[in-house]
């Protein structure tokens, strides 16, 4: 890299050792959000999957769409979430944590609007379900 060009999201989160401490803190409270478990689908997905697989996919492609040398290898968004009929309002749920992982481990303002935009690209995929009856 030359002095003059800025360094990667991925080298300025630190590359994935810090990368993986800030998803192993979101997917613990991904998977225990009584928000999103209050989807049934969600809940038994949390509940079949492996904690540890989830937290490698999730660090593998942060570390991809920060610029890094990883290379995502999971199913697409689309695929891996249009089962689960995810409201707007998990979504939101979802977004409060990915917040409160990165205040945690005090990420940047810049590089936290870097990251959450890039999770937000993936909303259209992963938003799929309308609003349950029963509620969110």
């Amino acid at each position: 890299m030359r002095p003059d060009q800025p360094s990667s999201l991925y080298d300025r989160l630190g590359g994935v050792y810090n990368i993986a401490v800030v998803v192993d803190d979101l997917i613990d409270r991904v998977i225990t959000d009584d928000r999103l478990n209050e989807n049934p689908a969600v809940h038994e997905a949390h509940h079949r999957v492996s904690a540890q697989g989830f937290k490698y996919l999730v660090t593998e492609m942060v570390c991809w769409a920060a610029g890094g040398p990883q290379r995502y290898s999971g199913r697409s968004m689309t695929d891996s979430h249009r089962h689960l009929g995810i409201t707007a309002d998990e979504w939101t749920a979802f977004m409060d944590d990915l917040d409160r992982s990165l205040a945690k481990y005090h990420v940047p303002t810049a590089e936290t609007a870097e990251v959450v935009a890039i999770v937000e690209g993936t909303r259209d995929d992963i938003v799929l379900g309308p609003p349950r009856p029963d509620g969110p």
